[in-house]
């Protein structure tokens, strides 16, 4: 291997156990694919890099030091080092170079060599272990191989030797994408993410289905989620976001069946929706965040009821999970802070849901809606690329709103002399830097439409409240574009 130059970095990279205990030929597909999503790794971060790969092992030549932490996130990889040195195979070219790096490192420290050895050589792995802590051990407080606060580490392959103390921990798995395609109901909420990022490892390609309740507010924090998905954990592949709109489905729904039956009757069309877009995908299996006992649709009786709607296998990797653990777990996958602020749209039963209802009970129900409207609701969804979106995509189309839905509050962010002089009948007069201050302390349930001079102030103030869970947005076109919508529906101004 050529020699490492001072700017740049070898990074030694370890393989998944389950990636290395197939049959020589799963192996080598593995590592086609894996291979691949190392490549989209590193181009994903502006990370010019060469990969050399090896029998067990994988070597990454690159300047950038975004290239470690993407290749953290590649799936089918259990850990990563830089490379400190390389050296011939020779055990006092190996003692040299430990003597160059390592005394300040160990200094005072317990410490241990730990070596490894492929290939030919006329000394062992523990000759190197003996030979480089004797030369650092005048440096330490004492070799301690149970439990060394610095651990140095010297890989010999073939005719080269690879010194290095640091170990960065990777995700593991099975590369994506070899097992096949699936595509995951997703909520925006802890529970689908998570759902879904445990399929990811286990080398699922994902594309994700996304039943809208709730409006743009609700479409836009569920595609950051799901953005976090596809940009951080999706090398290798293109996720899509199918956006379906559930408006007219959910009145259906409302009109048509008994309140105690809206919760499961809803899971079971949001199944067929994954079912009728994964066959068209060609997926093999439909992903929910379902726990069991979570919520009132999640007892094991009502999820056997539910499981018939779908038409393809359902996979369900949450069943086990504690809530806290889903938590945490995405936390660790970079999910939480935004699913923490998604305002909870599928509880939709006001009263007491069944809790353990029999499948024939719940077909019934589901029987009395019109299936037109779900075959419509499929046909016309939105297909969103979600690794080709912008930061001005995730912000710009989910701002600005052409109407005033009804119940919605409207708040006038102008100066206090300019709404007495005019504003909309029943607009609230919240002054913008007073909205921005006190926000927080709003109601979360309704809808908030905010106007200003010209709709620019109230973008900015519409997106901080979305990031924050409210479901609020700024008229297009401030005061002209509101005054304009009053006039063609008949409601009434003020001042004039």
């Amino acid at each position: 291997m050529a020699p490492v130059s001072a700017a740049e970095h070898l990074i030694l990279v370890r393989l998944s156990a389950e990636v290395t205990i197939k049959s020589r030929r799963t192996r080598n597909a593995f590592m086609r694919r894996l291979l691949r999503n190392m490549r989209d790794a590193l181009d994903s971060v502006e990370a010019a890099g060469e990969i050399t790969s090896e029998w067990g092992r994988v070597f990454v030549r690159t300047s950038s030091p975004a290239a470690l932490p993407a290749l953290a996130r590649v799936f089918g990889i259990s850990s990563l080092s830089v490379i400190d040195r390389t050296v011939p195979a020779d055990l006092d070219a190996i003692e040299a170079a430990a003597l160059e790096l390592y005394p300040e490192r160990v200094r005072d420290r317990r410490f241990a060599v730990r070596a490894r050895r492929t290939g030919q050589h006329p000394f062992s792995s523990k000759d190197v272990e003996i030979r480089v802590g004797a030369a650092l051990d005048p440096f330490a407080a004492r070799v301690d191989l149970s439990d060394p606060e610095v651990t140095i580490r010297v890989e010999v392959r073939n005719q080269e030797a690879y010194l290095f103390e640091g170990r960065t921990n990777a995700t593991g798995g099975l590369p994506l994408g070899v097992e096949g395609r699936a595509v995951a109901l997703i909520s925006g909420g802890w529970d689908s993410a998570v759902s879904a990022w445990l399929m990811l490892k286990r080398g699922i390609e994902l594309d994700y289905v996304f039943c809208n309740l709730g409006g743009d507010a609700y479409e836009r924090a569920v595609v950051q989620v799901a953005k976090v998905l596809a940009d951080e954990w999706s090398f290798g592949s293109r996720p899509r976001l199918h956006v379906v709109d559930f408006g007219e489905p959910l009145r259906d729904l409302r009109e048509k069946t008994r309140e105690s039956y809206w919760q499961l009757v809803l899971k079971r069309i949001m199944y067929r929706v994954g079912s009728r877009i994964g066959a068209e995908l060609g997926a093999e299996a439909i992903i929910t965040g379902e726990a069991v006992g979570q919520v009132s649709s999640q007892t094991l009786t009502n999820l056997r009821a539910l499981e018939p709607a779908a038409e393809l296998p359902l996979f369900r990797p949450l069943l086990g999970f504690d809530k806290s653990e889903i938590i945490e777990r995405a936390r660790d996958i970079g999910t939480a802070a935004l699913s923490e602020q998604v305002k909870e749209y599928c509880a939709i039963a006001p009263g007491k849901p069944v809790t353990a209802a029999k499948e024939e009970a719940v077909a019934r129900e589901e029987a009395r809606l019109d299936p037109a409207l779900l075959e419509t609701a499929v046909a016309e969804r939105r297909v969103l690329d979600l690794r080709a979106l912008t930061p001005s995509d995730l912000v710009g189309p989910y701002l600005f709103i052409e109407d005033v839905p009804e119940d919605a509050v409207v708040i006038d962010c102008r100066p206090a002399a300019q709404y007495r002089a005019l504003h909309l009948a029943g607009a609230e007069n919240r002054e913008e830097w007073d909205l921005l201050r006190g926000y927080k302390r709003l109601d979360r349930d309704p809808t908030y439409v905010l106007y200003c001079a010209h709709g620019i102030q109230t973008a900015y103030l519409a997106e901080k409240m979305q990031r924050a869970g409210y479901e609020a947005y700024s008229f297009k076109g401030g005061l002209r574009g509101i005054l304009g919508w009053a006039e063609h529906n008949g409601r009434p101004v003020h001042g004039r």
